[in-house]
């Protein structure tokens, strides 16, 4: 079974550094790979079109360049779509949409082997983590499946109120929160910078840290990384692949025509997301 790169970070203490990917097209991830800086790459499928066969895909790109594979499931995918991945060679997984403990157990459950003590419902499997023949029910796959990194959003009104119970669930390594969907269920859509969704994000950060949780944080680009530095924070996951290319294209689109007609002034790029938007 191959090693857990993200695992390996997490127990040793060290820092991350993740992005996130949108295209399935698996030579992404071999350019991430030669960018030489990454430890793991998120396929935020929550928002992606994807087949089964584009997971396998990915799965082979992540070990080629020895990097860790991180997927994003919706809500009501979480078995399904975590066991897929999982079997394609993702080796962590990032929960969506997180109400209740009950929710978080069920994030836990959809990634662990059912064996005794774990709370897990995966069994026995012909994928490509066990070499779809070689490993299937062995004590490794067993082990693997336990060192599956989970992660989960805490976005909604519900997660917040109840943040220390979901918490204390057995099984959550990773916390991000997400500040788009937190302000659209408190009836402040939009509104990343309210009072009410900072105090959320830091209370979310500092209650991760004190129960020996690993807070992560998404960021557009690097110029935001401080105040979470500050705070504690050492795992971002930056960049998008759809979000790099519009503003290459918009600022680069609009210098082109620029020259070509003469107009004095060149649209600005659109402002970089907040960190933890989604």
């Amino acid at each position: 079974m191959r090693p857990n790169r993200l695992r390996q970070k997490l127990d040793a203490g060290e820092p991350t550094i993740g992005t996130h990917i949108l295209s399935c097209w698996p030579t992404l991830v071999e350019l991430i790979g030669d960018a030489a800086n990454y430890d793991y790459v998120e396929f935020t499928a929550e928002y992606a079109p994807f087949t089964m066969h584009d997971l396998d895909n990915l799965g082979r790109a992540f070990e080629l360049k020895n990097l860790g594979g991180m997927i994003k499931v919706e809500q009501k995918q979480y078995t399904h779509q975590a066991m897929r991945a999982i079997g394609s060679g993702f080796q962590s997984v990032l929960f969506a949409d997180i109400r209740t403990v009950a929710d978080a157990e069920a994030c836990v459950a959809a990634v662990r082997a059912e064996t005794p003590g774990t709370g897990g419902r995966l069994g026995v499997g012909m994928r490509r983590d066990v070499g779809t023949v070689l490993e299937g029910g062995s004590p490794a796959y067993v082990d693997a499946l336990n060192e599956v990194v989970i992660a989960i959003m805490v976005e909604k009104r519900e997660c917040v109120e109840d943040l220390e119970a979901i918490l204390s669930a057995p099984g959550i390594d990773m916390v991000q929160f997400g500040s788009s969907d937190y302000s659209m269920s408190l009836g402040l859509t939009g509104q990343r910078s309210h009072p009410d969704v900072v105090q959320a994000e830091r209370r979310t950060i500092e209650t991760a840290l004190r129960m020996g949780k690993h807070p992560r944080v998404e960021l557009a680009d690097i110029a935001g990384a401080k105040p979470y530095l500050e705070m504690g924070v050492k795992h971002f996951c930056i960049g998008w692949d759809v979000r790099i290319l519009y503003n290459w294209w918009r600022t680069n689109g609009a210098g082109m025509r620029a020259m070509l007609t003469g107009e004095a002034a060149v649209p600005p790029a659109p402002q970089p997301v907040k960190a933890g938007t989604y």
